[in-house]
């Protein structure tokens, strides 16, 4: 179960690496550092699709750890697709937050979001398979 911590925990670092580049970002305007002439902030334009990515890391994600979590308290034999399907997981959340902040491209978003969807749905899924076979 202790190969399930390691993509948990690249993903709280992807998280922690947001955090700290949206503290970047805002700092013209609340520190005043980098104003540009006028005072705006050269960063105004990528704050808010940082900002949202932020957001999106606490909504589908919490379905990953939470059945991260399951899968090591039950300490059951893991099998390598759980692992396998954690960094998809993980990859996809990388990619997925890079199109959000550096495009605009509405399509290429959904299709990488789709690939994380995915991955945690098929791991909710085959552990759901494994508890009904184990029961009856």
């Amino acid at each position: 179960m202790d190969s399930l911590v390691v993509p948990m925990f690249a993903h709280v670092l992807l998280c922690t690496f947001f955090y700290m580049l949206l503290t970047f970002v805002r700092a013209p305007k609340v520190w005043g550092l980098g104003r540009n002439d006028d005072g705006s902030s050269p960063f105004d334009a990528i704050q808010s699709k940082i900002s949202a990515n932020l957001s999106n890391q606490f909504e589908w994600p919490l379905f990953f750890h939470v059945i991260c979590v399951v899968l090591i308290v039950k300490g059951l034999e893991l099998q390598p697709i759980y692992v396998a399907l954690a960094w998809v997981f993980v990859v996809g959340r990388i990619v997925h937050s890079a199109v959000q902040i550096m495009t605009s491209n509405i399509k290429l978003r959904g299709i990488v979001f789709m690939l994380n969807f995915l991955a945690v749905l098929a791991m909710w899924s085959i552990f759901v398979a494994e508890m009904l076979v184990v029961k009856s």
